[in-house]
């Protein structure tokens, strides 16, 4: 590894952390760049900008979080079990990586992301609201839009992402696997 990539490595660590405990609007390049060790103008050798410098950060979580929905997907399993092998993953995730977690599913970014890092946020949505449909297709999900049901069943699991990023669970708290139980709860059909 070069010096050159363990300098992005340390602004990129540098930026996360800073991101996600101070707030994108409160973290200064000077503030990076003295985390990192680095001078500040190191920064825009490898970012054009700190918005560019966050885009790139959000798109590297995003591409974790769509790579274990295809994970999931490509299970010769139910949506059910699908969906849960999804939580587990997301969970396990946020557990090793708190503040990746913390930026993709738990901080608004809003005006601050760029077209490329919309993409990645769509793509992780369509393939989650697959999942569903999927789901829909063997009755085992509820009627109605799959986005709807994939908005209720990722809002249940990101309070056990919070509640493991913010270190209050382990990943093996009882509540967390309560929590995936009443992820999938609240978007399954009836029983007949």
């Amino acid at each position: 590894m070069t010096q050159a990539d363990l300098t992005h490595q340390r602004l990129v660590r540098a930026a996360l952390e800073l991101f996600t405990t101070t707030g994108y609007h409160l973290t200064t390049t000077p503030l990076i760049a003295k985390k990192a060790g680095v001078a500040e103008g190191t920064i825009y050798r490898h970012f054009a900008s700190k918005q560019h410098l966050l885009n790139e950060l959000y798109r590297a979580a995003g591409r974790w979080a769509v790579r274990l929905v295809k994970e999931a997907d490509a299970l010769n399993v139910g949506p059910r079990e699908k969906l849960a092998e999804l939580g587990r993953g997301l969970v396990a995730g946020a557990g090793r990586e708190p503040a990746v977690a913390q930026l993709f599913f738990l901080q608004r970014q809003g005006d601050l992301l760029d077209d490329e890092s919309g993409k990645v946020g769509r793509d992780f949505r369509l393939g989650l609201e697959s999942l569903i449909a999927q789901g829909k297709a063997d009755g085992s999900v509820k009627p109605g839009a799959a986005e709807v049901w994939a908005a209720v069943w990722l809002g249940v699991v990101t309070l056990v992402i919070d509640r493991v990023t913010a270190k209050e669970w382990p990943e093996n708290h009882a509540g967390v696997a309560l929590t995936l139980d009443a992820a999938w709860d609240a978007i399954a059909a009836a029983r007949a």
